[in-house]
């Protein structure tokens, strides 16, 4: 486990996945990342790498060969080296292997940078091209932040706050993970009130929002986050069934849709990285 800390804000990183799995204010040692219990979702915030979202079929083609990829890639899966460490900040870095070439066929460099700022936890991906032929992929983020903040408030009393005019547009998903073909209206306003039923369905997916920020807050409880987001065409809102948690997941990438031809060259939101070029991408979440 590896951890990194200033003044305002502790984090904890594990190696396997990279994953942030706390996020701890130092004036009052509060947490605000989820803790994982198992009977609800095992997971803090998983790297969603090659791949964001399911596959149809959990395949797709690449010049007239198959591969196979699960839900979200397998970054996730993958234990990182640390790179790089200070004490307000740690690199971790994953490259391509015999094993991820079986069904992943692109040379890559993926590091996941973690640095603090004052009271903020800025997380980067940057993923590099050393091969001679173009890379394909897709990547994004799926923290999971603790609703409510603290035991004596209730799951209700939150709302996210976007930071421009919205109409929000949910992408529904089949059965299987796939974006259907045409989104339902959520709500006409900037803001959403969470309760648990909102995700019954699966997560809210929106494509192509006018905001980079959302606040998450109560009238009860003396913090917000912040958690801004530029740069990222898509965005998912997600919390497992009856679960004290929200994710706050920021893509470059998305799920097949459910009409989709599998190639991957042509995917939604597919990301094509010139040899030996560079891609770069941050969110952060601000303590309030």
């Amino acid at each position: 486990m590896i951890s990194i800390q200033n003044s305002s804000l502790k984090a904890v990183i594990h190696p396997k996945g990279a994953e942030l799995q706390q996020l701890i204010s130092l004036q009052d040692n509060v947490d605000f990342m989820w803790n994982a219990q198992p009977n609800f979702w095992a997971k803090h915030s998983p790297i969603l790498f090659p791949i964001v979202g399911s596959l149809k079929n959990n395949l797709y083609w690449f010049e007239q060969q198959e591969y196979h990829l699960p839900r979200h890639g397998f970054a996730r899966d993958k234990t990182f080296e640390v790179e790089k460490q200070q004490s307000d900040s740690v690199t971790f870095l994953l490259k391509n292997d015999d094993e991820t070439f079986v069904n992943y066929p692109f040379a890559f460099e993926l590091r996941l940078i973690y640095q603090l700022v004052e009271n903020a936890l800025r997380v980067t991906y940057h993923v590099t091209n050393p091969a001679d032929t173009t890379l394909w992929f897709s990547v994004g983020g799926h923290p999971a932040f603790r609703v409510p903040f603290s035991s004596n408030e209730t799951y209700e009393a939150y709302q996210l706050t976007f930071n421009a005019d919205e109409e929000l547009w949910r992408w529904p998903l089949s059965s299987d993970g796939l974006i259907e073909k045409s989104p339902t209206l959520v709500s006409n306003t900037s803001s959403l009130s969470l309760h648990k039923s909102l995700f019954y369905e699966d997560a809210l997916v929106f494509k192509h929002l006018t905001s980079t920020s959302i606040q998450l807050h109560s009238d009860t409880s003396p913090y917000s986050l912040q958690f801004d987001f530029p740069d990222f065409p898509y965005l998912g809102i997600w919390a497992a069934k009856d679960a004290d948690f929200v994710c706050l997941e920021p893509w470059c990438g998305i799920a097949d849709s459910v009409d989709t031809n599998q190639d991957i060259t042509q995917k939604d939101g597919i990301v094509a990285l010139e040899s030996h070029t560079t891609f770069q991408r941050t969110w952060s979440v601000q303590v309030q």
